[in-house]
């Protein structure tokens, strides 16, 4: 039975070696954080964080594109893993955006804050 064939889940990777999934996923949130750092330069504290979640789904859509373009299934499932946790990643930070920060950030006011 195919269900029960367990020998790939098992296999053995030196220890020590982070695999190619580890790798890529750590690189693209160092470059998420690099990213962050830049902005928080140029945008005010208040547009920070919804600007951080916008790009995580950004890139989050990407991976789940790029591995809709993938022929290789074990590849495909490592973008969309990747996509997922960039999805979920996204979401915790968005739960830190209060209401107040996004309509200060869509309405144009006069008043001094």
């Amino acid at each position: 039975m195919a269900f029960a064939d367990l020998s790939r889940v098992f296999q053995k990777q030196a220890k020590g070696s982070a695999g190619w999934a580890e790798k890529l996923f750590a690189v693209v949130l160092l470059g998420t954080m690099i990213a962050a750092l830049g902005i928080r330069n140029i945008l005010p504290a208040d547009a920070l964080t919804p600007v951080i979640t916008t790009l995580l789904f950004a890139l989050a859509a990407a991976a789940a594109g790029f591995a809709l373009l993938w022929r290789r299934k074990q590849r495909r499932t490592m973008w969309l893993d990747i996509a997922g946790v960039l999805t979920f990643v996204g979401v915790a930070i968005s739960i830190l955006i209060e209401p107040d920060q996004l309509v200060r950030l869509f309405t144009h006011s006069d008043q001094p804050d």
